[in-house]
């Protein structure tokens, strides 16, 4: 299989020279292991979904490193995470940088020891998907997207063009390498993914014990891609209780399937919402989940504003990913009068307001519910903007821009 250069892998070698042991934490199969071959050249490599080596690591913790000495990538590290407290000796001892490299498919707050053990020890790092500018061969710039006139200025010198009708294609076949490597039948690929998710990931943090209705939960979740969390109605459409709708929710979470972006409200905002928005980081699942079965059809059916704005928001977090922020600051606003922005983006004390549109077209209209931004008085708004796909910067006013979704 082709190798795709990832943008992480600076990233990575940063941290392997200033911790000993390197955590790569993402969904099963977005190239967490072939990205580390791949940065590390020929060390020694072991994965415990080897049930033998599974079986040494969770009776033998003590030996276990004595016939593979670091340095070392040791794959799916959730399902053994007694290791850490050795993982932590050996590294204390021999004092060493860039000795242990990690991955695991659960987010790294779900893994038991991590945190207690490797305090101080270890660089974190999440990776989803390849982004847009992988797929561009557009790697190298490594900066997490913010509309300032910086950030706009250096895309405008970098950015590399891509035929808008690409982009629903591009939705459409999701962002798993293995779909870019190699010309692997869609169907087949995330059929096989979906059943690989439920056999290992999902069996590893609970017992379902209904497979099928837990494929309808993941298909009702997938159908509200973009919208505001409603648990209440998943479980009736599902036919769960809530508590089990919830903890299953907390599944896809920590799988890295699904991502919760915060409401933004305070003391001022007190109309606004407290509900997460629900996002799938994965288009292609989504669309495999839901049965939209062709870019033409996503393109043109009920939910291609959802996929759109799921498709940015996932780019938007591949960029903070990549450049090794865990925590970014973004989150989105919706009020009970039904005025709502997007994606509110903080950085260094500013709201930066993003509006999501697939249109080609935009308008003062798109900004509208910008300016419900003014009541926080003690916050600098930054540059507004609409991620859209037209293909130029425009300014829809003084404070306010459009970018081409390509530029993120």
């Amino acid at each position: 299989m082709a190798y795709i250069k990832r943008t992480i892998e600076t990233t990575i070698e940063n941290a392997a020279k200033m911790f000993s042991t390197v955590l790569i934490t993402g969904a099963r199969q977005v190239g967490k292991t072939t990205v580390l071959k791949h940065i590390t050249g020929d060390i020694s490599y072991l994965t415990l979904d080897d049930p033998i080596l599974l079986l040494n690591a969770l009776e033998e913790a003590g030996s276990f490193f004595k016939s593979t000495p670091p340095p070392v990538i040791i794959d799916e590290i959730q399902y053994a995470p007694n290791l850490f407290p050795y993982i932590k000796m050996i590294a204390d001892e021999n004092g060493k940088k860039g000795q242990f490299y990690l991955t695991g498919s659960q987010q790294f707050k779900m893994m038991k020891n991590v945190s207690e053990s490797l305090a101080g020890r270890i660089g974190i790092i999440n990776l989803l998907g390849l982004s847009l500018r992988e797929i561009k061969g557009d790697a190298d710039f490594n900066k997490a997207f913010i509309p300032t006139e910086s950030y706009l200025e250096t895309r405008r010198l970098s950015a590399k063009e891509l035929n808008y009708k690409e982009i629903w294609k591009i939705i459409y076949k999701g962002s798993m390498p293995a779909m870019y490597a190699d010309e692997l039948d869609w169907q087949l690929f995330y059929g096989s993914y979906t059943k690989t998710y439920l056999e290992r990931d999902v069996r590893e943090l609970t017992q379902v014990g209904d497979e099928l209705k837990f494929i309808k939960f993941m298909t009702a979740m997938a159908s509200r891609t973009s919208q505001m969390l409603n648990l209440t109605s998943i479980a009736n459409e599902v036919g769960i209780s809530v508590p089990t709708a919830d903890r299953w929710l907390s599944i896809l979470v920590s799988s890295n399937i699904v991502y919760l972006l915060k409401p933004y409200y305070n003391n001022i905002m007190k109309r606004a919402v407290k509900t997460p928005k629900l996002y799938f980081l994965d288009t292609g699942l989504a669309a495999y989940l839901t049965k939209w079965n062709s870019p033409d059809v996503i393109e043109a059916g009920a939910m291609s504003g959802a996929f759109f704005e799921t498709f940015v928001l996932a780019e938007i977090l591949k960029g903070y990913y990549n450049a090794g922020i865990l925590e970014p600051a973004l989150c989105y606003y919706r009020d009970k009068d039904a005025k709502e922005i997007d994606i509110i983006l903080e950085e260094n004390g500013t709201l930066y307001p993003i509006e999501i549109k697939k249109t080609a077209n935009p308008s003062k209209e798109h900004i509208a519910n910008f300016s419900v931004l003014d009541r926080l008085k003690d916050m600098k708004i930054g540059t507004g903007c609409v991620v859209c796909m037209y293909d130029k910067v425009i300014h829809i006013n003084d404070n306010n821009v459009s970018i081409p979704v390509t530029w993120l």
